[in-house]
Parts: C-alpha cells; sequence; structure tokens
C-alpha cells in the first residue's frame, strides 16, 4: 500500500528530501536518492516505489544503470525523456566525480601559514571582518567561513556561530582571524575577551582554538605565538 501512495502522504521522516535535509545523503537508499532526482513516479507506484523496480530491472546495480538509454529507460511507466535524462545526467556525473583528483587541503602548521591564507582576503577591508578557519584531525583545511562584519574599529562577533559551524563541519579545531583597518596589529581588550570566550567554548564541545590572528597590511599578531592560547 505505502509504495501506492503519493509521496506527499508518507510520512514526512519517509519523504527522501525531508530524510535527506534531516539525516544526510549517506541515510538515504539509492531509490530513494533516484527519486528526488525523478521528482514523482506515476499512477500505482510513488517515485522510490518506481526507482526500486528500474533497479531490480539492473540487478541494483548503479552501474549498469548508468549504462543504460534513454529509450530503454522511457519503457517504464512514469518514466518520460525529461526524467531518464535527469537519471543518466547524475550518472555521468558520478562517473566524473569518481575520475576526478581530490584536491590536496592545505595543511596549517604555524601562524604564517594562516597569515598567507587570510591576508589576500584582509589586505585591503575597509572595515574589520572576523573570519573563522576550521580544521580536521590531520590540520587541514575543512573551510573558512565570515562570522561577522562590522566598522573601522570593531565588529560584533556571536561565539555560537562560531560553534556551530564547527559543529556542522566536524572541525577538530579552528582558527580566529580578523584585520585592523587601521593598521595596528595590537590586540584590544575586546579582542582578548573574545578569545578567551571562544576558547572556553569551543573546549566544552572538544574542540581547540590554536590561534586568532589579527591582520593587517603587510603584518599580523598571533596570540598562539605570543603564547596567549
Amino acid at each position: 500500500m505505502d509504495e501506492k501512495l503519493n509521496i506527499n502522504q508518507w510520512a514526512k521522516e519517509d519523504r527522501p528530501r525531508e530524510k535527506l535535509i534531516q539525516q544526510g545523503a549517506f541515510a538515504l537508499s539509492n531509490a530513494e536518492l533516484l527519486a528526488i532526482l525523478i521528482g514523482s513516479g506515476n499512477t500505482e507506484e510513488s517515485a522510490v516505489g518506481l526507482m526500486r523496480k528500474i533497479l531490480d530491472r539492473y540487478h541494483n546495480s548503479l552501474n549498469e544503470l548508468g549504462k543504460a538509454n534513454i529509450e530503454d529507460l522511457c519503457r517504464f511507466k512514469g518514466i518520460g525523456p525529461a526524467k531518464a535524462v535527469t537519471v543518466l545526467a547524475a550518472s555521468e556525473l558520478g562517473k566524473r566525480r569518481m575520475e576526478e583528483v581530490p584536491k590536496e587541503r592545505k595543511q596549517i602548521r604555524c601562524s604564517k601559514d594562516i597569515y598567507e591564507l587570510f591576508y589576500p582576503l584582509m589586505c585591503d577591508l575597509p572595515v574589520e571582518e572576523c573570519w573563522v578557519l576550521l580544521l580536521n584531525q590531520s590540520s587541514k583545511v575543512i573551510d573558512r567561513i565570515r562570522i561577522s562584519q562590522g566598522g573601522l574599529a570593531a565588529t560584533q562577533v556571536d561565539v555560537r556561530c562560531i560553534l556551530r559551524e564547527a559543529l556542522l563541519k566536524r572541525a577538530v579545531s579552528l582558527v580566529l582571524c580578523h584585520n585592523h583597518p587601521s593598521g595596528n596589529t595590537l590586540p584590544s581588550g575586546e579582542d582578548d575577551r573574545l578569545t578567551q570566550a571562544v576558547r572556553q567554548a569551543s573546549a566544552t564541545m572538544n574542540i581547540r582554538l590554536l590561534d586568532h590572528l589579527i591582520v593587517t597590511d603587510g603584518a599580523y599578531y598571533s596570540y598562539s605565538d605570543e603564547g596567549r592560547i
């Protein structure tokens, strides 16, 4: 009976799109992922049920499915040229992804590495911006994210936003970095308070604050180099 229901009539946690949002793509079966692509099934089957039938025809092999042609897929009720093209395009993208050489992530070994990463972003900024650099277990860069943007002398930073980004990206450690448009590399009292707040808050999540850099045009200040972290 479930396979004949419209996908919108399913329990929310069973709908492929909602399931992906809530649990991640890895939680979905091949049929559920393909159902997201085709969007709808036919009068007898949901999109998931239809894709299960198609996969069964190809021995539940994505590799075999990718070798099908448009005419083959259009033999299934509910699959027209547009849906067939979508499935085959997704198969081709998967193949091309496997052929790509993974891009090597930059490893952070010292404050100079951090400075070289952020200097091009910050050297000409007219206002303060605060960024967080997220790192994995090997101190390689996962991502760099702007947390806030402010005025000439300061920017308001929400520690919760920093931790949220770190948790979402499964970071093991992080680095704070912000600029001083004035050219003065020395930290302010507010910079000190932010550093300690982030250090303490991240420690409760078992995430280490490695450094906090203040960047100017041609110079920088490192809390770690100064022994303050």
